[in-house]
């Protein structure tokens, strides 16, 4: 797992601790007040509008290409 990955499932944890669903405008609230590798924010940048369970959401991230 890359290290941009890594980082990725931590926020995950962290934003996801007590709510059930997040915006993906949320994430990208909480990803920027974070220190997320540069690649992990893009993914975040790049993910569809809508609101994600986190599993969801991990999906979706792991499905962005940043090359």
């Amino acid at each position: 797992m890359t290290e941009d990955l890594r980082a990725l499932d931590e926020f995950l944890d962290a934003a996801y601790d007590a709510q059930e669903r997040l915006t993906s405008g949320d994430l990208q609230r909480r990803a920027l007040a974070s220190d997320l590798p540069a690649a992990a924010l893009t993914r975040i940048d790049a993910l569809p509008e809508g609101e994600y369970a986190q599993d969801e959401a991990a999906e979706a991230l792991r499905a962005v290409d940043v090359d």
